[in-house]
């Protein structure tokens, strides 16, 4: 079995989109992502009602933190998820990377935020069928 594809989701903060997507495929599908998020401007905490929602859905965040893209921490990533709105060419010139035009919900009531968590959980379940239809295509 091959190692799980190194998946770099990227918003502004890292509080709120890309920490959502980290927890979401760290929890469901790790036998084919293996997650990490940053933001371009990290914020330095994780977003208390994106904590909420992952708490109602089950998804643990234990271990996650805000982060920068330039941390020594992260590792070269396979693949990018932009979900910042910043062109990607200016972020990651020389990257695979796929853009995910997710509304921030920052600063939004719980609703906007579970809204947000739906979409960004059907995101990551397309990529996980797309990465893993990869893995299997290619033995």
């Amino acid at each position: 079995m091959k190692p799980p594809v190194k998946v770099l989701f990227v918003c502004v903060g890292n509080c709120v989109r890309s920490q959502m997507a980290e927890a979401i495929a760290r929890h469901c599908w790790p036998d084919i992502i293996s997650p990490e998020s940053a933001g371009v401007s990290p914020l330095g905490f994780i977003d208390t009602t994106t904590q909420a929602v992952l708490r109602e859905h089950g998804i643990p965040f234990d271990g996650q933190f805000s982060k920068g893209l330039h941390s020594q921490k992260l590792r070269k990533p396979d693949v990018v998820i932009n979900m910042s709105g910043i062109h990607s060419k200016a972020l990651f010139p020389a990257c695979d990377v796929e853009e995910w035009p997710v509304k921030d919900p920052f600063g939004e009531d719980i609703d906007r935020h579970r809204k947000t968590f739906d979409d960004i959980e059907a995101r990551v379940t397309l990529l996980a069928a797309r990465l893993r239809t990869r893995a299997t295509s290619a033995d």
